[in-house]
């Protein structure tokens, strides 16, 4: 199965445009003028993609949409996969994590595709203002609505059960990119 989803850079811009848009549908010539690739090797890949069972298809206005099957056997995983190796989100979680002490942070909203009250929720002691500067400069992202949570604060919204910190951390869709509370976490999750 592996095999089959990292053979060509085709399938790799594919998976990379349907898992990073988990609930989008894409008809084949959309796709052709999005990724710059040929017809005929979308079209093969979107038949690879269906094969295996990650992409599933309907006919809509006499156009095939495609589609992703969330009930994929390794959905998650892939997705995850995919999240972490796009772009320059890991290497901008790392310069933020440089940027003081960052205990917990959690990718959300517009790095994994969806609308969510938070995109970047950081627990620890970090200069906002440096924060905010790199993402205005630095980041490619420049819309990223964040939060910043002590480590103090966070834990005491665990024990009151707080409903952002718990849909942040049950969201299975959202990407934990630095996690040092493993041990006070493992009640909650």
């Amino acid at each position: 199965m592996l095999k089959s989803l990292f053979s060509s850079n085709t399938r790799i811009k594919l998976l990379h445009t349907f898992l990073l848009n988990t609930d989008e549908e894409f008809f084949i010539r959309e796709l052709t003028r999005k990724l710059d690739e040929q017809i005929n090797s979308i079209r093969r890949e979107l038949d690879n993609l269906k094969k295996i069972g990650l992409l599933k298809s309907k006919v809509r206005n006499r156009k095939k949409y495609y589609f992703l099957n969330k009930d994929f056997i390794i959905f998650e995983e892939l997705r995850d996969i995919i999240i972490k190796a796009s772009s320059n989100d890991e290497q901008m979680a790392r310069k933020i994590a440089k940027m003081g002490t960052v205990d917990f942070m959690i990718l959300s909203g517009i790095f994994i595709g969806k609308h969510s009250a938070v995109d970047l929720l950081i627990v620890g002691d970090i200069d906002k203002n440096k924060l905010q500067d790199y993402l205005l400069k630095d980041s490619k992202q420049k819309d990223i609505k964040f939060t910043i949570i002590s480590k103090k604060d966070f834990l005491y919204r665990l024990e009151c059960k707080d409903k952002f910190v718990f849909d942040m951390l049950h969201d299975t869709k959202n990407v934990i990119v630095v996690n040092k509370l493993k041990k006070e976490l493992e009640r909650y999750i």
